[in-house]
């Protein structure tokens, strides 16, 4: 479900996003100015002073605001969203910094590592599965 908070982390990661390289590029400015009016957010006292480049996001805050976005067990779904969102401010400029490729790549891994995570999950299910049916085969 998506809730106001989660829009409002979505754009903070965004934020934190351009900022990652240690500076906004133009293009990614007028990205983030776009996305945040069109979110509701341009105005708001916590976003405002990171949007209008009054304070620097730090990388750790960035990959901070995207462990609370995501949460301990986030789908593969939440990732691959986010990867989205954030490829979009990426590549607004044409050219991907160092420090951005880092972000994406460790998404990326993110996403990989709860696919292989789920499907053992739905191995061990089935396994279960077929454990039980054998078992009330026996019952019966």
């Amino acid at each position: 479900m998506i809730t106001d908070a989660n829009v409002k982390n979505l754009v903070k990661i965004l934020i934190g996003a351009a900022w990652i390289d240690g500076k906004i590029q133009p293009e990614e400015r007028q990205y983030l100015r776009e996305i945040a009016q069109a979110k509701g957010l341009a105005t708001d006292p916590e976003i405002k002073p990171w949007l209008y480049e009054l304070v620097a996001v730090q990388p750790h805050e960035c990959y901070a605001w995207v462990r609370e976005y995501l949460g301990d067990r986030p789908s593969t779904e939440d990732c691959e969203n986010l990867i989205e969102a954030i490829s979009g401010l990426i590549y607004s400029d044409g050219e991907v910094a160092i420090e951005e490729a880092r972000l994406l790549t460790k998404l990326q891994e993110l996403s990989q590592s709860h696919e292989s995570h789920q499907s053992a999950h739905t191995t061990l299910l089935k396994k279960i599965q077929q454990l039980y049916r054998r078992w009330v085969e026996v019952q019966n």
